[in-house]
């Protein structure tokens, strides 16, 4: 029995999740689910977008799922806070061709490895009299983590090279650590091979030849704009999942955000939130009953009878998730 926490958010984020444990229900896990609550929505209720319980909730599981925000300007954002208060240092990002998806190539399979926890992100922001400024935060212990990270990822999973993103040409001090640190830790992976690139480079070249990256291990806000970026070539955010990974907890998400346009439609692809569940499922070794749920999806996708409008479909979210819990039963 796993003890997962379900943090549904807002938008589109019950939608997804809601369809997710209906198909979950052919699977043969046993899952023990307890709720909770983070976001706007949790902010009206409550006064704050994660409350402690969440947290500990969370930090109490073999996992969390987890569905999408609203993140209000003022707000303090619920999933960093997450993944700062679980110590979630690495952010595994998939970017994968699927058949039956509108990939602009089919045949992509590499991961974007992205430190999870500092950068531009750590929130360290003040006005000033002319505007504002924000603090990068780069740190040795924190670059070696992650690009260690990276390495034992490549090496388990048999892949043959990891590269660097980084842009230390300018940011010669913090990304300097960086670099310096990703070539510090590729010395005990030698049967791995290793190279970096300027982070502007490797956005061009992830368009116009993405099937030369394998693992890409880079900073946090690169890793967040280079992941939506690789989202675009394989059909879009609601086929991409992430996982977020530290050394006691895990949680799982789609890339997409909360899609406050489209929500209340029931049109929202529940693919990403699936595929999050594959890791999830990778993650605590139960991979023969991920197999068959990403297999389940992937007839689906194949078949294109019951997909969502985002995949070239008319079908409701729900209506998917049916054809796709069909599959497992």
């Amino acid at each position: 029995m796993y003890k997962i926490t379900l943090i549904p958010g807002d938008g589109v984020g019950p939608e997804v999740i809601q369809a997710l444990l209906y198909i979950l229900e052919a699977v043969d896990l046993k899952l023990d689910y307890t709720m909770a609550c983070a976001g706007n929505a949790c902010f009206q209720d409550t006064g704050s977008t994660i409350p402690d319980e969440t947290i500990l909730k969370a930090k109490r599981s073999d996992a969390t799922l987890f569905g999408a925000v609203t993140t209000v300007p003022g707000q303090k954002s619920a999933i960093i806070t997450l993944r700062k208060e679980l110590d979630l240092y690495a952010n595994i990002r998939p970017v994968k061709s699927y058949l039956g998806t509108n990939c602009l190539y089919n045949d992509l399979d590499l991961v974007i490895v992205r430190e999870n926890t500092e950068g531009l992100y750590s929130g360290i922001e003040e006005y000033t009299s002319d505007g504002a400024t924000a603090l990068r935060v780069i740190t040795n212990d924190a670059s070696e983590k992650i690009c260690k990270f990276a390495f034992e990822y490549a090496e388990k999973n048999d892949r043959k090279k990891v590269t660097a993103i980084h842009k230390a040409n300018v940011l010669k001090k913090t990304d300097g650590i960086f670099k310096d640190a990703f070539y510090r830790i590729s010395n005990d992976f030698p049967k791995i091979h290793s190279e970096d690139k300027y982070v502007d480079a490797a956005a061009m070249f992830l368009i116009t030849k993405p099937d030369n990256f394998d693992v890409i291990v880079t900073t946090n806000l690169f890793g967040d704009i280079l992941s939506d970026e690789g989202a675009g070539l394989v059909g879009g955010l609601g086929m991409v999942p992430s996982a977020n990974i530290g050394d006691n907890n895990a949680l799982f998400e789609p890339v997409h955000g909360s899609a406050p346009d489209i929500t209340g439609l029931r049109i929202s692809n529940p693919s990403a939130m699936i595929l999050s569940a594959v890791m999830m499922m990778d993650h605590l070794g139960e991979t023969s009953e991920a197999r068959k749920l990403e297999n389940a999806l992937l007839d689906v996708l194949n078949e294109r009878k019951f997909l969502t409008p985002d995949l070239g479909g008319s079908s409701k979210t729900m209506e998917m998730a049916e054809e796709i819990r069909s599959k497992l039963i």
